[in-house]
C-alpha cells in the first residue's frame, strides 16, 4: 500500500470557458479523469473496495457560469516536472478547459476546498436603470443588517456573505458588477442570490468567476 509520502500533490489553474459552460460538477469531475487517462497520469487512487482517483476540484460553478480562476488539486504516484505535466495536460484537455499553471503543492497542505475563503464574480447584464439608482440599490444591500433567504428550503442571512459589491464602467445600457462573496463551510455566497436582492433577474446575466481567494492571501 502506497503512503502519504510516497504520493505527490500538484494543483491545476485553469480557465472553465463557454465551451463548458453548461458542464455539471460531477460531469467535470469524470472530465477530468478522462483527461488524465488520455495524459497517460500516474494517478493516486483511494482505497477500499471502489478505489477512485484522487482529484478534488475547488469550489463548484454552477451550470451556465465561466471562469479564469478554477482550481483543481491531483495527486501521483511519481514525482513529474510541471512543465512536463502541463504539457501532457494541455493537449489531452477537451475544448472548453484551458491550462494555465500547474505548480506543486504540499501534500499536508488542507484540502482545497477548506483553503477557499472568498470569491470574486463579474455579472454582466443589459439594464437601462440609472446609475444614479444602481448605486442607489448598492448602498441599501450593504446597509443592510441582515438579509434572511431561502435556499433549497432552507434558512440563511446573505449579508454578512457579501465583502464587495461595485459597479464597473460599461457602455450605455449594460451594468457590470463586481462581488466578492465570502466562501466558508455550509455559508457561501452566490451572485445570483446577490442579483436578486438588488431586484435583477439572474437568468439575464453573464456570471463569470474571476479569483478564488485563498485563506492567508
Amino acid at each position: 500500500m502506497m503512503t502519504d509520502q510516497e504520493r505527490y500533490r500538484y494543483r491545476i489553474t485553469y480557465s472553465k470557458t463557454s465551451a463548458m459552460r453548461f458542464t455539471g460538477h460531477l460531469d467535470l469531475q469524470r472530465c477530468w479523469e478522462r483527461t488524465f487517462r488520455r495524459a497517460r497520469l500516474p494517478l493516486a487512487y483511494t482505497q477500499g473496495f471502489n478505489p477512485h482517483p484522487r482529484i478534488n476540484i475547488g469550489a463548484a460553478l454552477p451550470l451556465g457560469w465561466t471562469s479564469e480562476c478554477e482550481f483543481t488539486d491531483i495527486q501521483l504516484e511519481e514525482s513529474i516536472s510541471p512543465e512536463v505535466l502541463l504539457d501532457a495536460i494541455q493537449k489531452a484537455s477537451p475544448p472548453g478547459l484551458e491550462i494555465h499553471t500547474i505548480d506543486p503543492i504540499p501534500f499536508n497542505a488542507p484540502k482545497l476546498q477548506k483553503q477557499i475563503s472568498a470569491l470574486r464574480y463579474l455579472s454582466t447584464f443589459s439594464s437601462d436603470l440609472p446609475d444614479s439608482d444602481l448605486q442607489s440599490r448598492i448602498q441599501a444591500l450593504l446597509s443592510a443588517a441582515t438579509m434572511p433567504r431561502m435556499r433549497r428550503g432552507k434558512k440563511y442571512d446573505l449579508r454578512p456573505l457579501i465583502k464587495l459589491i461595485q459597479s464597473n464602467n460599461c457602455a450605455q445600457g449594460v451594468v457590470q458588477l463586481e462581488m466578492v462573496l465570502t466562501a466558508r463551510e455550509g455559508a457561501t455566497g452566490r451572485p445570483d442570490e446577490v442579483l436578486l436582492a438588488l431586484g435583477f433577474d439572474p437568468n439575464q446575466a453573464h456570471i463569470h468567476r474571476i479569483e478564488l481567494v485563498l485563506a492567508g492571501l
